[in-house]
């Protein structure tokens, strides 16, 4: 047996780990948003969420789907080798959106506000920039085929 076949098996021992763990991580966050929604919504006042619980929730909520884009590639890299720079920017905006969400704006600074402003707005410039770079010539830009991969191992 080769090394370079020692170190495929062990990568892919690895990668399934990594899936399985990721797996139970988004089932159990998605089990503690239900829970977490049914105790807010059977709590007197029956049926009212206060601003505070529905960040909460949008938090969660959030970060499940965090979870899930990071699933999803961690199983295309697996599989392709191939890093998926677009999702990856999609996760990162995800989780600026998530902390924007949950954080407490009486407590902050106006730096860090900037800090957070320009941290969005450079994702999202980066995330334009991808579309922009995968539409073809002479279309409208973020119209164009299915993504490209910008890199593979």
């Amino acid at each position: 047996m080769k090394l370079d076949d020692i170190v495929e098996k062990f990568v892919s021992f690895v990668f399934a780990v990594l899936i399985v763990l990721m797996a139970v991580v988004v089932f159990l966050s998605t089990v503690d948003l239900i829970w977490l929604l049914l105790k807010y919504l059977v709590v007197p006042p029956f049926g009212l969420i206060e601003i505070d619980q529905l960040l909460e929730i949008f938090g969660l909520f959030l970060l499940i789907l965090i979870g899930i884009e990071l699933l999803d590639t961690i199983r295309i890299f697996h599989r392709e080798r191939i890093i998926r720079v677009e999702i990856a920017v999609v996760v990162a905006l995800l989780a600026v959106a998530r902390k924007v969400i949950i954080l407490d704006y009486k407590s902050l600074t106006s730096f860090t506000l900037l800090e957070v402003g320009a941290a969005v707005l450079g994702l999202a410039v980066a995330y334009y920039l991808l579309r922009l770079s995968r539409s073809p010539r002479g279309k409208e830009s973020g119209s164009g085929g299915p993504p490209r991969e910008a890199s593979t191992l």
